[in-house]
């Protein structure tokens, strides 16, 4: 029998930061690029997968939205879903 606890370890992009605002209690892209410090248009283009993030943002990304840089990096397809840091 599967396990009825769900990883989602094969979300990403828009799908994984909706689901991870919403378990934060974010209420917008606006209050998330806010904590970050960045523009809300560039915090959905890296989510939508438009563009990548620079690196010296991923800290700020994960602490925003309490994931592991790898967590971050697999919604944002950088890393792939079997891959480790």
């Amino acid at each position: 029998m599967a396990s009825t606890k769900s990883r989602n370890t094969n979300i990403t992009g828009l799908v994984w930061l909706r689901a991870r605002m919403e378990k934060l209690g974010y209420n917008s892209l606006e209050e998330v690029a806010n904590e970050i410090g960045i523009n809300r248009g560039n915090l959905y283009r890296y989510f939508s997968l438009e563009t990548r993030p620079s690196v010296a943002l991923l800290p700020d990304l994960c602490r925003a939205l309490k994931a592991s840089p790898a967590d971050v990096l697999k919604a944002l397809e950088i890393l792939g879903a079997n891959d480790r840091l």
